[in-house]
């Protein structure tokens, strides 16, 4: 008997059979494969009981979890222990202050974690693990909201809890059907689905989340692009009118920077002080090099109209989108009359780690 054959038994529910030492007949690939459908498919079927009307338990956990005036905290043992802190960390990225309480210590003084006004999530796939159960009954007794995610809605677990939640029968991933390992997935999923809908409920916005993300690459995304200009029109950036010379145009931006490092491009607007284009740097050598009288040319004739741009409603990811589309590496910042405020130099995205040179 091969690997192959042990795994369609037990997903018939059979696992009394004997794994040979015969070498699989399939490949290791193929088996990677088998075992992510079956995580999958243990999601997909909580989703389609959903979706089939079987909602009145998950609005519910929602309700319980959006009126929660103080912390979420998250209780599991073993592998469910580890899922909950992944939730736990969910719904602190969210906005909702979490938790995480071990049910063995719990009962050691771990306690004084747990307020009135807390809803603690219990996870226990069998809903018959002893610490967990034992934690739920103090918590009931203690006038604490509970929320209990296991298999089955007749657990101990279940009757302890003022909401529960039941991820129904899984097959786990495991060939043998033993290790914790579609049940956590489908177990992690739904926590982190309630984490979501709890933000949705309470309007949680990109602001928000920025808040919560400071750091990293995410809170850097997330940062308005007026945050991290170091060109600015009136400090270190001119803004020249497009009806001047090429040499008159470069003049004046040297002036502009004065002791600063001076932008690699040059803003340009027309008699409204409208943004009409940029000239860059780049734009010069090769002008120089191809026309002997290049400077005295218009710099309207030569520069690039109408260019992408950001406002200062954009954020930085929106600079990093330009920049890996358009392939530019500056882009005028405009006020909401359209005109110029600043200017982001792409070297400016590479120092801050969200563009790579």
């Amino acid at each position: 008997m091969t690997v192959t054959d042990v795994w369609t038994i037990g997903r018939s529910g059979v696992y009394d059979t004997v794994v040979s030492s015969t070498k699989p007949e399939t490949s290791e690939s193929v088996f990677l494969a088998e075992a992510l459908r079956a995580e999958a498919a243990a999601i997909t079927r909580i989703a389609d009981r959903l979706n089939n009307g079987e909602n009145a338990a998950a609005n519910a956990a929602v309700d319980l979890l959006a009126e929660c005036a103080g912390h979420v905290v998250v209780a599991g043992m073993g592998k469910s222990g580890l899922v909950g802190a992944k939730i736990s960390a969910t719904f602190c990225s969210l906005g909702q202050p979490s938790n995480v309480l071990h049910p063995a210590e719990a009962v050691h003084g771990d306690l004084g974690r747990v307020r009135r006004g807390d809803v603690v999530i219990l996870l226990s796939y069998s809903g018959e693990t002893e610490e967990v159960v034992n934690l739920a009954a103090i918590l009931k007794a203690d006038g604490v909201k509970r929320l209990g995610i296991s298999a089955h809605d007749d657990s101990t677990l279940a009757r302890l809890c003022d909401v529960h939640l039941s991820l129904g029968d899984v097959t786990e991933a495991c060939p043998l059907n033993l290790a914790p390992t579609a049940s956590t997935t489908a177990m992690l999923a739904l926590g982190d689905a309630l984490a979501l809908a709890v933000s949705r409920r309470r309007n949680f916005q990109e602001d928000d989340f920025h808040k919560h993300h400071p750091g990293g690459l995410l809170g850097a995304g997330l940062r308005t692009i007026t945050e991290i200009l170091r060109f600015r029109v009136g400090e270190n950036l001119a803004v020249v009118r497009d009806d001047v010379t090429v040499r008159q145009a470069c003049v004046e931006a040297r002036s502009a920077a004065k002791n600063h490092r001076r932008a690699g491009a040059i803003i340009l607007v027309d008699a409204s002080g409208c943004l009409s284009g940029i000239f860059t740097d780049g734009d010069l050598r090769r002008l120089v090099v191809d026309d002997a009288d290049a400077m005295s040319r218009p710099v309207q004739d030569v520069m690039t109209a109408r260019p992408q741009h950001l406002t200062v409603d954009d954020l930085v990811r929106d600079a990093v989108r330009l920049v890996r589309e358009r392939r530019v590496d500056e882009i005028p910042v405009l006020d909401r009359d359209g005109k110029p405020v600043g200017l982001v130099d792409v070297q400016d995205l590479i120092a801050m780690k969200v563009v790579s040179e």
